[in-house]
């Protein structure tokens, strides 16, 4: 059963979802049913254990920040200067 389902976005957001949603020849309600259905796959395989095996790299750094205080404004500095 379908129901309706009301979303509020930035007006250019729907504009360039709309357009999208055209070239893929969908509507916008399909790519937005699409997306959530992808999601829930997701979700549940990772629930199920099926998810993918991260790459070694990823899953080298994952929890290396665990307890760190991560300062935006510092990496920003750094960034800045790293590339100006």
């Amino acid at each position: 059963m379908n129901v309706k389902l009301t979303l509020r976005m930035d007006e250019n957001l729907i504009d360039v979802a709309k357009k999208e949603a055209d070239h893929r020849g969908k509507s916008l309600s399909r790519m937005v049913a699409d997306y959530f259905s992808a999601l829930a796959g997701s979700r549940r395989k990772f629930l199920e254990g099926k998810r993918k095996p991260l790459p070694p790299l990823t899953a080298a750094l994952t929890g290396c920040l665990k307890g760190a205080k991560v300062d935006e404004r510092a990496y920003r500095r750094y960034v800045e200067k790293k590339y100006t």
